[in-house]
Formats: structure tokens, sequence, C-alpha cells
């Protein structure tokens, strides 16, 4: 199976290089998240405009080694481990839990470094997603579901690779996903994705930096549908590296929320994340 020789091929490389370097649990991610890509690592809260919705994020990647086959050349792998919630507001500061995410896997990573401020990268990821309704998804008065959606089973174990080129502070990534697993059942194996960030030098100050990304994902549920992705703001710390950001978010699409992903959803949201 091609998956599998990708995966020996990390491994060998690992076995045969110097063990001194070798570097286990580094600082810093050998490939950076996505920025607009909704399956990423980060820790934040995102409130919609005009709804009475919003999303918290808890979770992080991390590697667990990084081999610098050379110079320029650095390979890892690492462990994926985070939660996408979906919370509404009520008085007395409560808010009740509606709907979760969970998805955790490991993932293998190569960069390259290039003359002239440039870089090349590839991601591969084995992960699994599940999505669950919580207590808040109950009206205990009518003692019934939300909008009268039960809870269901949804999960899926994927493959996802990913390709970029960085030229300075501008990158662009496409990529598949192939579910070899998937309830329901209706869901197509075949996810294609691309999208692209940037975080322009020209307009930095001191440690800020202002940035806009997008992606898109072309994914089959009840029929083949895209979904755009469309985020700007202001990330203090590094650009390619971790640091807190303030950001605005155009989306629509199919809600990314496993147990409402037959809901076509188009919002706006502003809140801050933490990226790593």
């Amino acid at each position: 199976m091609r998956f599998n020789k990708i995966i020996l091929l990390f491994l060998i490389v690992a076995g045969t290089t110097n063990s001194q370097t070798v570097g286990v649990f580094p600082g810093e991610l050998n490939i950076q998240p996505f920025t607009a890509n909704f399956l990423e690592p980060r820790m934040g809260v995102f409130f919609q405009m005009g709804k009475n919705d919003l999303r918290l994020d808890i979770g992080a990647s991390k590697d667990i080694w990084q081999v610098q086959v050379n110079e320029d050349t650095k390979i890892s792998m690492g462990a994926d481990f985070f939660t996408f919630t979906r919370l509404r507001g009520e008085e007395d500061f409560h808010f009740p839990v509606d709907a979760v995410d969970y998805l955790f896997g490991v993932n293998w990573g190569i960069k390259r470094e290039l003359p002239g401020n440039r870089e090349w990268g590839a991601r591969l990821r084995l992960s699994h997603i599940s999505a669950h309704f919580v207590d808040g998804h109950y009206e205990g008065t009518k003692h019934d579901w939300r909008d009268g959606r039960e809870p269901m089973v949804y999960s899926r174990e994927f493959f996802e690779f990913m390709y970029y080129y960085r030229v300075k502070g501008v990158r662009v990534y496409g990529g598949v996903s192939y579910l070899f697993h998937t309830s329901p059942s209706e869901i197509e194996p075949w996810i294609f994705q691309a999208g692209a960030d940037a975080f322009p030098e020209g307009l930095s100050s001191g440690n800020f930096y202002p940035f806009i990304a997008y992606d898109y994902k072309l994914a089959y549920t009840t029929a083949y549908t895209p979904n755009h992705t469309l985020q700007f703001g202001i990330k203090y710390g590094h650009p390619a590296g971790s640091g807190l950001r303030l950001v605005f978010t155009l989306f629509q699409g199919k809600n990314p929320h496993g147990e409402y992903y037959d809901i076509d959803e188009r919002n706006f949201s502003a809140g801050f994340s933490v990226d790593f």
C-alpha cells in the first residue's frame, strides 16, 4: 500500500540518521498548521455574529521527534489531540455544550529549505474523528432534543496528505484525504483541498503580523459540496510558528461539526486563537 511505503521511508531515514541530529519533543512544529484549515490544532474561542453560537477549540499537535537529515531537510513524527466544541450563551455566564468533535492521530512531516527564502514541505496524517451531542443539546423542559435532531453515530478514520510551497511570507498548499471508514456510510471517501496563507513582512510591526488565509475543501455528504473559509486578522508572535491571533472568519459550506454534517452553514465569526 502506498501509505505504508511512505511511512516506512520516514522510519528508515530516521533510523539511519546520526543520533546527534535527532531532536526529541522539540519546541516548534516541523510543519506549521495551515491557517484557515478547520482540522488544525489551536486553543481559542470564536463567536458567531448575530447568533447565540460560539465554538471553543482545545488541543494541540506535538512533534515527538525531528531528524535533521542534512542542513536543508528535516523530517518529523508527531501526535494530534484536539476537540472542537459548539456552545451557546445563557444568563449567569452559563455556556451549555451542544456538540463536541474529538480528533486524535499521528502525523509525519518533511520540510526542505531552498535558496531565496523559500521552502517546500509535506505532511501525512492518520486520524480518527468522532462527534457527539452533549447535555446542552437536550431541552429538559420539553423532554426532547433541540430542533428534533437526535444523536447519531458519526465517526471517520482517514489518511490526509498535504503538500505546500512557501515563498517568503506566502504559502500555498493542496492535498487530499481518503476516508477508509465512515459512519454514516453515505459519506464518500475522497476529500480534495487547497488554500493559501500570507503574513506580509512589509506590513508587520515588531512582533505584530497581519495575515490573510483561505481554504477550499470539496467533500461529499449528500452531494459534492465546496466549503470556503476565509480568515484575516493580526498575529502576535512568530508568523510561521507559535503566537496569539485575533481572527475574523467568513465561512460557507457544510457545518464542520459531525452531528450537523448535512446542514448548510454561512456565518461570520470573530475570536482569539493560540497557535503552536
